[in-house]
């Protein structure tokens, strides 16, 4: 509970600390996009945060933007640290809230740096509205906007990438090892970090690019109509009419160019020598009026506008006169080529990640379905090594993952020799075990044999001695006769018992690989058993009671010797489990299950404990110390 706390309180911190270091990182970006955005759209340095700018739109610009950063900030630091903090909240509940909030960090991170884009771009444009920004200049304030919030969206993900990882190791138990979630490839991944980025890059460079060129092209059009402007009404009493005139014969740079008058005065505008609008008359006329002597008659029409007016005050008999010529200082043959560059470069760049992204997804692939391929294989033995294709990291990995197979299969090797030798030993430490009980079982039938022999080699001295002995008779004889006859049946019976028992002791001592199956009845069973575990009974004071519900003359086909040393070691088992204590029994249970023999051996000591019974079928596992290998059996097939 304590180590619980102690993360939850630092995620806490985190989520806090996240929130505002990403608001922090939006106010800087909005900082430097307050200075640089009027150098990118070509704003008229002496039209900002001044009277003139709330004259023509009822607020300055520092205003707007106070306006604009406050709302950004603030509902970035909002809806950063309420996504954070719910995903805070879903670690503390229960286990399915801690799966599910594990299945939201995949894929909120592209969520949030979605809403981080989209947002500004959208208050932006919501804002521009109200304010009755001019559709020409929104919009490129719009697109300025977008890329600074794909800078900050890019940013504030590699920031909170850290804080998603800690989050998912510190719930990793809760996996299944399988995401669950929406999957998104890597190519996918590097293009949606990465294009957004390259795009900004190229709209800005054109922005400013093309705001440089119109620049130096609205200087050059400025002095060129300035000075026609000054040949031509460089006369005396002029009147409007003769100025309307002249404009006829001027000589205009483009054919949207044009000539109009304004009221010195009031700022009216009184002629256009075409019927072509100006972006916004109002604004013209109140610069003009304005700023005509600081500029020397450059006058703009509006902010960031890519048109401007050359105008040259004269007075006539009518009255005082701004004579100009309207021009357009960007071209969309200048455009035009940038943007089709621009255009080229960015599907190049998106085929290029693609294609990147793709590369090393297929190196991922390759490492991840070879070890699928194991995970599907019943012997690992038969996988194969991956093919190496790169020379970077992928390809060191690769390499690493084949010596890891490689060293997984020789560990297999040495596993299954050890439990070769683990078994072998097994079998030779019951079959010393049995030693004994074998010397003490032959010991008995070889006395008798000796004693037999004793009573036969006395028979023969006497039949030998009855020889010409005429008190001797014929029943004498065939008394003898039967006599020796009796020996040599005891002595045939005693060494078919040790026959029995040689060739029982010879099938345990077969190797462990042979396989050969054979058909014995039940009875051969027991009296296997029977011979091998006399002794150890016998020594113990433990009697074996056989309850047998089948027939004994059943036939089975397999290998006899490998049941019966399961059967024995089962039955050593439970001759342990008494601790040495005597007159005890254990039940040898055979009966019939449908189509199956079972075979049970039962006994009444302390039993096994929950522990070990639950490790019985998943490892080696022995109660007995150094003295036990924890070998087990499988299963042995027989059938009937």
């Amino acid at each position: 509970m304590k180590n619980k706390n102690t993360y939850t309180n630092k995620t806490n911190i985190s989520y806090n600390k996240l929130s505002l270091f990403n608001s922090l990182i939006a106010l800087v970006l909005v900082i430097i996009l307050y200075f640089v955005l009027p150098k990118i759209l070509n704003y008229p340095s002496n039209t900002i945060d001044n009277d003139f700018q709330i004259k023509v739109v009822g607020i300055t610009y520092t205003s707007q933007f106070i306006i604009l950063a406050t709302l950004i900030v603030g509902f970035i630091y909002f809806f950063v640290r309420l996504i954070y903090k719910k995903l805070y909240i879903g670690i503390l509940g229960s286990k399915d809230s801690i799966i599910n909030t594990r299945k939201k960090c995949f894929n909120i991170q592209y969520i949030v740096l979605l809403v981080e884009v989209i947002l500004p771009t959208t208050l932006c444009f919501i804002l521009l509205i109200i304010f009755k920004t001019n559709i020409d200049l929104l919009l490129r304030i719009c697109i300025v906007i977008f890329s600074f919030a794909s800078i900050f969206g890019i940013t504030s993900y590699m920031i909170s990438r850290a804080f998603f990882r800690n989050l998912l190791i510190n719930t990793s138990n809760y996996s299944k090892n399988d995401l669950n979630t929406i999957r998104i490839s890597t190519p996918l991944k590097l293009l949606i970090l990465t294009l957004p980025l390259f795009i900004c890059s190229f709209v800005l460079i054109l922005l400013i690019s093309t705001t440089t060129m119109t620049i130096e092209k609205g200087n050059l059009l400025y002095n060129f109509y300035k000075q026609e402007l000054i040949n031509s009404l460089d006369e005396e009493n002029l009147s409007l009419e003769d100025i309307k005139n002249k404009f006829n014969f001027f000589e205009y740079k483009s054919e949207n160019d044009f000539a109009l008058i304004m009221d010195a005065e009031t700022g009216e505008l009184i002629y256009k020598s075409k019927d072509l609008n100006i972006a916004d008359e109002s604004f013209l006329s109140n610069y003009t009026l304005s700023y005509y002597d600081e500029n020397n008659g450059q006058c703009f029409e509006y902010y960031g506008q890519t048109t401007q007016s050359c105008m040259h005050k004269v007075t006539l008999n009518e009255g005082v006169y701004y004579i100009g010529i309207h021009f357009e200082t960007s071209s969309n043959t200048i455009f035009l080529p940038y943007f089709i560059c621009i255009t080229i470069l960015i599907i190049f760049i998106i085929i290029y990640i693609s294609y990147i992204g793709k590369t090393i997804s297929n190196d991922i692939t390759n490492i991840t379905n070879g070890m699928n391929s194991i995970l599907n294989l019943n012997n690992i033995s038969n996988a194969k090594n991956l093919p190496i294709t790169s020379n970077d990291e992928f390809g060191d990995l690769t390499i690493s993952y084949n010596k890891i197979q490689d060293l997984t299969m020789l560990h297999i090797k040495q596993i299954e020799y050890n439990q070769d030798k683990l078994m072998e030993q097994e079998r030779l430490a019951s079959l010393g075990q049995l030693i004994g009980g074998i010397a003490h079982n032959l010991k008995t039938p070889i006395m008798s044999i000796s004693g037999a022999s004793i009573g036969l080699e006395d028979l023969i001295q006497e039949y030998n001695d009855s020889i010409g002995d005429s008190e001797v008779t014929n029943e004498d004889h065939h008394e003898i006769v039967n006599e020796m006859n009796e020996w040599v049946r005891k002595i045939k019976t005693y060494t078919e018992y040790m026959s029995d028992i040689i060739t029982t002791v010879k099938g345990q001592v077969v190797t462990l690989s042979n396989t050969s199956t054979d058909s014995f009845t039940i009875e051969e069973l027991l009296k296997s058993i029977d011979i091998l575990m006399k002794h150890e009974l016998k020594n113990a004071l433990i009697s074996l009671d056989i309850i047998l519900e089948i027939p004994d003359n059943l036939s089975l086909h397999g290998n006899i010797n490998s049941l019966v040393q399961v059967i024995n070691n089962m039955i050593s088992n439970s001759i342990q489990a008494y601790n040495g204590k005597s007159n005890e029994k254990i039940d040898l249970i055979l009966q019939k299950q449908d189509s199956n023999i079972i075979i049970s051996i039962k006994d009444y000591a302390s039993g096994i404990s929950k522990e070990v019974q639950d490790k019985l079928f998943n490892e080696m596992i022995t109660t007995k110390g150094k003295n036990g290998t924890g070998l087990r059996i499988i299963h042995v097939i027989f059938y009937y």
